[in-house]
């Protein structure tokens, strides 16, 4: 059993007969009253995400979560297929379980968090930057830069981002997975 205070970003807590993790919080102390926690709670099995607020020291189930590291290996219409690096053996994740996975490309090495007790997969995260190669954007025009203007642009896994207009197709790019926005054009 664990309380408020021990709420972070990441943790997984059963709330509401369901396993929930949290995806933002904030401790609020106000002027007047008691204090108490303001959530943002993500389903780990229907995706749905709910706000809900707890008031300071109420007692909360965790959930002991694994993680471990696998290798994206393919996709089918059900969901996605991983690797264990440390067994070779595989999993398989429906979608609902995996935030951004317009942003994976096979081969991409991901963590997943997984129930202690029974090894159920939890959740997918990717690295927080991944470097990827324009397959297709517009050209910029000229004397247009005295701004930040940025264009859209497809990567090579269909993911579509802004970039600023001096990226070209055949760019690679790191892109921030967490906010889906354009970080630097990547030399090699």
């Amino acid at each position: 059993m664990a309380n408020t205070s021990d709420i972070r970003k990441g943790l997984c807590i059963v709330f509401n007969n369901d396993i929930y993790k949290v995806i933002e919080f904030l401790h609020v102390k106000p002027g007047k009253g008691p204090a108490f926690v303001r959530t943002k709670l993500k389903s780990i099995t229907t995706g749905k995400v709910v706000d809900n607020t707890f008031s300071a020291g109420h007692k909360i189930d965790e959930v002991r979560i694994e993680t471990r590291k696998f290798q994206y290996l393919y996709q089918d219409d059900n969901g996605f297929h991983f690797m264990n690096n440390e067994d070779y053996s595989q999993i398989y994740i429906s979608k609902e379980l995996v935030d951004n996975s317009e942003f994976m490309k096979e081969g991409e090495e991901v963590t997943i968090q997984l129930k202690a007790e029974d090894q159920t997969p939890m959740s997918v995260e990717l690295p927080q930057y991944v470097i990827l190669e324009v397959t297709h954007t517009e050209p910029g025009v000229k004397g247009n830069t005295a701004t930040n203007a940025t264009k859209p642009a497809t990567l090579e896994t269909g993911a579509q981002v802004n970039v600023p207009l001096f990226i070209n197709e055949g760019d690679k790019i790191r892109v921030n997975t967490d906010d889906r926005s354009y970080s630097e054009r990547v030399k090699e």
